[in-house]
């Protein structure tokens, strides 16, 4: 079985990080979020990879083929923003009529991947929500079932929302369904979603069994990121390298801090990220992600996401900052 990772979006909701950074390379509780994907469906048996790359892609394919160089790993550029659709069509060739999964490449989810993989037939993941309206929805009939699935609707008859994985049995059937949907709704400026070619398949005789997911973790935008960067921390613990060396300074778990980081004279913690060879000294710090190659001095960090190879010196309590940044609050 094949799995097609879409990670060709700009990411806006998280800028100013993913004008130096991809989305999917954003650290979360230790791992990048694209790390978390593969490992996931590695460890359930996946070995081949189709990534759709676009913006910063370069990032991407070194990323990928550096960290997973035994797993079989394609590359696709989209070099159109054009939609989730767009990006799954592009993959046609890759695919090459193998049953396939689909995940989004800014979606971490705790889910069973060998139940999903066994079933007979095609899957939907999902999940309840309190307002179904800013996702995709799935409805289902008392077998759980897909009977029909629509995209943010504005009245919906359910709060199962689509969270962005899918097993695609009959890919035949859906490049067939997203070529119908290129021709009927979709100009050139227009982006194509995935939700109506699956409509199309449900209406064209594919059956879709629904699975639940456990916990879905949103990294689209900073608060999220930052409660999804919480909540694993508290779920799978502190791993802290180097701390023997870590002079008069409070760690307060949960944290995760990468090998090579030089910290004195601090508080870290809880709730926090810290990526490799960092510096930090006289500074207090928690709720945050703090980037590889950074430096802070006498800083109070609260709520924070810190890029890679920043520098800042001063006081403050809340920042929002990219890569490669240097700030004096001095």
């Amino acid at each position: 079985m094949k799995a097609i990772i879409p990670v060709a979006g700009a990411g806006t909701k998280l800028r100013p990080h993913t004008y130096t950074q991809p989305k999917a390379l954003i650290p979360v509780a230790g791992k990048t979020v694209l790390s978390y994907i593969i490992e996931q469906l590695a460890e359930a048996g996946v070995t081949e990879f189709i990534l759709v790359v676009g913006y910063l892609g370069d990032k991407i394919m070194d990323y990928a083929k550096t960290n997973y160089p035994h797993l079989n790993i394609t590359i696709i550029h989209q070099n159109e923003r054009k939609g989730l659709g767009h990006a799954v069509y592009l993959c046609k060739d890759a695919v090459q009529h193998d049953e396939v999964i689909i995940t989004l490449g800014d979606t971490i989810c705790e889910y069973n991947v060998a139940e999903m993989m066994s079933r007979p037939g095609s899957v939907l993941c999902i999940k309840k929500v309190d307002d179904p309206r800013e996702f995709g929805v799935a409805e289902t009939d008392e077998t759980g079932a897909v009977t029909r699935v629509i995209e943010k609707p504005q009245i919906p008859r359910t709060n199962n929302a689509l969270v962005g994985i899918y097993k695609i049995a009959d890919s035949d059937m859906m490049f067939r369904c997203l070529e119908q949907v290129m021709k009927v709704c979709c100009s050139e400026d227009d982006e194509m979603g995935l939700t109506p070619a699956l409509d199309c398949m449900i209406a064209s005789g594919e059956r879709f069994s629904s699975l639940k997911v456990t916990n879905w973790f949103d990294c689209g935008k900073k608060e999220t990121l930052l409660e999804s960067n919480a909540t694993l921390l508290r779920k799978w613990g502190s791993e802290v390298n180097g701390q023997e060396n870590f002079e008069n300074t409070i760690i307060v778990p949960p944290v995760r801090i990468a090998p090579g980081c030089q910290i004195s004279n601090a508080i870290i913690g809880p709730n926090v990220t810290i990526g490799e060879q960092t510096l930090i000294q006289y500074s207090i710090v928690k709720d945050s992600i703090v980037g590889s190659f950074s430096k802070l001095y006498d800083v109070v960090l609260n709520d924070s996401l810190i890029g890679s190879d920043t520098e800042i010196k001063g006081e403050t309590r809340t920042l929002n900052i990219g890569d490669n940044t240097e700030i004096d609050l001095g």
